[in-house]
């Protein structure tokens, strides 16, 4: 019963979990490791499975304390939790390369920002806005408050807003 379970509950959310932990730890092998650990760690608790409100809400507490431990063991606290060459994808008929890089540069400008938040808000506006989760569920994987979530969102949304604002008005890189 307990591996139907596992595989109806838990191996679904591999990719969340490694979406998360790649953001955390900035590293594809090193994500691959914290979601098998991750994995583990949830068979090794299964005796305890039948008390869990959230399956979910468990495995990503258990992925993001796994990934932080690691950043915290290589020295990389604050490094950044999204790393990438993203595009903004062109859906204008009329593409314009001079828009298309005015793009790019604001999103890289928002990602830089983003970096630059501190662990907590960075990772509740990952859950929130990325991951779309409920204020609960974020709760529940951070182990805070609903009222803490919805603070460090704002904090952390407010901060970003007037930070690219400031950048926008201003041309000053984030760093």
């Amino acid at each position: 019963m307990k591996n139907v379970i596992f595989r109806n509950d838990v191996l679904p959310l591999k990719n969340k979990l490694y979406r998360l932990a790649l953001r955390i730890t900035l590293n594809h092998a090193e994500a691959e490791d914290v979601v098998q650990e991750t994995m583990m760690k949830v068979w090794s608790r299964r005796e305890q499975w039948e008390q869990i409100e959230s399956m979910e809400a468990f495995c990503m507490t258990i992925c993001r304390n796994i990934a932080l431990d690691k950043n915290r063991r290589a020295g990389r606290d604050d490094e950044s939790l999204e790393q990438g060459d993203y595009e903004v994808p062109t859906t204008d008929a009329n593409f314009d390369p001079e828009q298309q890089t005015v793009q790019n540069d604001r999103l890289q400008i928002v990602r830089q920002i983003i970096n630059s938040l501190p662990e907590k808000q960075r990772s509740v506006m990952l859950l929130r806005d990325t991951e779309g989760k409920s204020y609960k569920e974020i709760a529940a994987i951070l182990d805070i408050s609903e009222e803490q979530v919805k603070v460090n969102i704002f904090r952390a949304r407010q901060t970003v807003r007037q930070r690219f604002i400031e950048t926008e008005n201003y041309g000053l890189q984030i760093h």
